[in-house]
This record gives structure tokens, sequence and C-alpha cells, in this order.
């Protein structure tokens, strides 16, 4: 072979690693690769204790209590099924109940989940469009409200 040839053989070899590596690394990471999970999608895909991720939903109305020691205890909802959510700190100053929360944290044994960030929702006046149509789909949005455009 020549050198050119050599050279372009080295070339697209590496070209075929690289992109086995990247698929491999897409494919390990492919349900992680997500804003967050609704209480819903939590118990569908049967998420393991232990397991870290964002919760995202609405903060139920009337189960924000606090604890001693700043402990604030809620649940996160979608409407379809709610999930007991802890968090040790102090809450975001647009935190507040009904409106749009997503926590990441750890999913406990006993199903409840221990938030160790808790981000409220900032605005009603933008939407992504996926949560509008997940929150159209369960009955919650309705066309007249402000948000992502259809």
């Amino acid at each position: 072979m020549t050198r050119k040839q050599t050279r372009t053989a080295i070339i697209l070899a590496s070209l075929a690693v690289l992109g086995l590596a990247a698929g491999l690394i897409l494919y390990a990471i492919r349900d992680t690769i997500v804003f967050f999970y609704t209480p819903s999608e939590i118990s569908e895909k049967a998420v393991k204790p232990g397991t870290r991720f964002r919760l995202g939903g609405l903060v139920e109305t009337g189960t924000l209590k606090q604890g001693e020691n700043a402990v604030y205890t809620f649940a996160v909802t979608d409407t379809v099924a709610n999930m007991p959510v802890s968090y040790t700190g102090q809450l975001p100053d647009l935190f507040r109940e009904g409106q749009g929360v997503v926590a990441e944290g750890v999913l406990q044994a006993d199903g409840s989940f221990v938030a160790d960030t808790v981000l409220a929702k900032h605005d009603e006046n933008y939407m992504p469009k996926d949560v509008a149509d997940k929150l159209r789909e369960k009955g919650v949005w309705q066309e007249g409200q402000k948000g992502t455009n259809p």
C-alpha cells in the first residue's frame, strides 16, 4: 500500500472507532436524556429505589408542610399520579402549591422522593411544547392559556 492509502485507512478506522464509541455512549444514557419524569412515568417505567433523576409536575394543593430544621414535605402530581417529596433547605421564592416544580434527587424504597434541588417554574408565559402537549393529554392545559404556540 502507498502512504496515501495507509493514511486513508487509518483515518477511516479512527472514524469508525469514534462513531462506535459515540453510539455506545448514547445507548448507555438513552433513559437519562430527559428533562424530568412525571409521577405517572416513574410508575410506568418501574424506576428502582436509589435511582437519581428529576421529578416534574405540579405541587399538589394542601400537601406543603414545613417541619423542623427547614425540612419541607409536599406532593408532586401530574393529575394522574402523585409522589411524596421531602426537601431540606430553603425553597425558591416562587415555590407554591398549584405551581410547576422540578425536583432533583433520589427515589427511596418506600416510594417517596428525597430531593436535594428544587426548581420552581418561574413564569406562565412560556412552556415547552412537549410539556404543554402532555398537559393537554391529561386535560390540564386548555388552548386559551398563555404558553407555547400550537
